[in-house]
């Protein structure tokens, strides 16, 4: 099955980029670039590639309210946003993810790297490597300017069994899911089934989802680990 891809940048250097190693792996096909942030959601709309790489900053429309717009109109989740951005000078990877993305890789990832993420993406999981999320849990621990907790976000845990809370923190601190399993103490086909139960009662698209409501729930506190 080939993988449906949308590149969105402003930048042409960078789209002529992408949709060159894009293009250049079998599996995979540029089904449009979008030069901006509106361009794309009415890309995505009309196209309904599986992946929408997605920069961040953008003009006319920005990345996020791309993100927000081109997850909305998808209700069946068949098309999901790959956020591309410098993250070190960028606030808004976790208001992204809030928004509906599904991951976000670094503008300096290795080529084969970002091929590997578009297919994970596609796959229907987050592209959320442990080393990447624990930076970006650091950042949203940093900032002054987070957003505040949903007040009813708590609500969306009362259905968890205590063994599924402490899965959940697990992934939350950006353990993988053999990370999940040593930290816990199971085995990581048992860890798989907890975070796959977890993606199912929570009514969340992916891993990155997990992580956004970890923290809009409150049950991890930024900057202490729980």
């Amino acid at each position: 099955m080939t993988i449906r891809v949308l590149v969105a940048d402003d930048e042409a250097l960078i789209r002529a980029g992408f949709r060159v190693l894009v293009g250049a792996a079998p599996d995979l096909e540029v089904v449009g670039e979008a030069v901006n942030g509106a361009d794309a959601v009415r890309q995505a709309r009309a196209a309904r590639p599986e992946v929408v790489l997605l920069d961040i900053r953008m003009p006319v429309m920005d990345g996020l309210e791309a993100t927000r717009r081109i997850v909305q109109a998808d209700p069946d989740g068949t098309t999901r946003v790959l956020i591309v951005t410098t993250f070190d000078h960028d606030e808004h990877v976790f208001e992204a993810l809030r928004a509906g993305a599904s991951g976000f890789v670094l503008k300096d990832t290795p080529p084969e790297a970002l091929l590997d993420a578009i297919r994970v993406v596609a796959a229907g999981n987050a592209l959320l490597a442990p080393g990447v999320t624990r930076r970006l849990i650091t950042e949203f621990a940093r900032t002054t300017d987070r957003p505040a907790p949903h007040p009813d976000a708590a609500a969306v845990l009362m259905g968890l069994t205590d063994r599924e809370r402490e899965v959940l923190t697990s992934v939350a601190a950006g353990r993988s899911n053999a990370e999940v399993a040593a930290d816990l103490h199971m085995s990581p086909a048992t860890a798989k089934t907890h975070v796959s139960r977890l993606l199912t009662k929570l009514a969340v698209r992916d891993r990155a989802q997990l992580v956004v409501i970890a923290y809009e729930s409150g049950l991890v506190v930024p900057g202490t680990g729980v």
